[in-house]
């Protein structure tokens, strides 16, 4: 198989070749179809976001592919199927996991598929069974590869609904998760209440090329504009700063984009006081994945096409390509296919 092996001490990524893993007893092996490349993996690479450091590491924890083997126990998979995988996972037995809250769990950051174990930048995969769903029909798996950034919005508006139609929404950060934020927003019925808020001119363009009848306007254009929601998917400290003082009476502030760990935003209190702010953050996606594979195939017909997306697709090989042509902003995201 090959895969694209990353040092974390190095901050190296480097396209190798190795035998094709063998499943465990309650696992499954995915031949990888579509694996995307992430906001998060690039903060990774950086060397700004923890991953494994002891050793090299697969990269890719957004993936869709087709069962090749199964393990001994498994029972809900055969091989030949279309699956996604949710690189997600608490311990099980923990208080928090208990409660329904495992993205809270502190025993099992090192279970996290693509970010602590190997992951989708690969031909193959193999992944536990209990984070394997089906693809819906009508789902291809060129758009499953979205359900987990899908899946992680789902638990964003579990927390920030209910939004009101005519609630005047801004929207930050002109790529991929702030496109199918404002799809799902369309898809709800939002129409001339939403704003994109973009700061190059490149992601305007392919921003206007949806046709939702949305605004995109630059930081500069925005001043003196009032909203009810901000959903800062940027994870830039200095855009959050501007979105708090862009909300109204009542405002409410998501920072959904992550962050460099080191950043820091400064408030005023007193206007928190006042206007009875509410500021949320939305740490990825707790029991969401079922409710994302029915949002994504909702959207499929309408809103998933690659292209209108602005996602570019590249081999394994071209990674270093796909990586450069994301940062310069000429696509809002790039996908592997296999």
């Amino acid at each position: 198989m090959e895969f694209l092996s990353f040092d974390a001490k190095e901050k190296s990524l480097k396209l190798e070749k190795g035998a094709v893993p063998v499943p465990g007893p309650d696992e499954v092996l995915v031949k990888v179809a579509y694996a995307g490349i992430c906001g998060t993996d690039l903060h990774i690479i950086e060397g700004i976001f923890p991953c494994k450091s002891d050793g090299p590491i697969t990269l890719g924890h957004e993936f869709s592919g087709i069962v090749e083997a199964i393990g001994s126990n498994v029972t809900v998979f055969s091989i030949g199927q279309n699956v996604v995988v949710d690189p997600n996972a608490g311990c099980e037995s923990c208080d928090f996991c208990h409660n329904g809250k495992y993205h809270f769990c502190q025993r099992s950051s090192h279970k996290t598929v693509g970010i602590f174990k190997d992951g989708g930048w690969s031909t193959h995969a193999v992944v536990p069974e209990s984070q394997v769903f089906l693809v819906p029909d009508g789902v291809t798996l060129a758009q499953a590869a979205l359900v987990e950034p899908v899946s992680c919005l789902i638990h964003g508006l579990d927390l920030i609904n209910p939004i009101n139609i005519g609630s005047r929404v801004l929207v930050i950060g002109a790529g991929i998760i702030g496109f199918l934020w404002s799809i799902v927003l369309h898809l709800q019925g939002h129409r001339k209440s939403v704003t994109m808020s973009v700061r190059r001119e490149k992601r305007r363009e392919l921003f206007e090329n949806l046709n939702l009848g949305y605004q995109a306007l630059t930081p500069a254009e925005l001043k003196g504009r009032e909203f009810d929601l901000a959903i800062d998917c940027s994870g830039s400290s200095s855009a959050m700063e501007e979105a708090l003082t862009l909300l109204g009476r009542g405002g409410r502030l998501c920072i959904f984009g992550v962050a460099n760990p080191s950043a820091e935003v400064k408030i005023n209190p007193f206007e928190v006081y006042a206007k009875e702010l509410t500021i949320l953050g939305v740490n990825i996606n707790p029991f969401s994945f079922p409710k994302a594979l029915t949002l994504v195939a909702s959207l499929a017909d309408t809103y998933l096409d690659y292209e209108q997306l602005g996602i570019g697709v590249f081999k394994l090989s071209q990674y270093e390509e796909a990586l450069k042509t994301l940062k310069n902003g000429h696509i809002t995201k790039a996908v592997f296919k296999f």
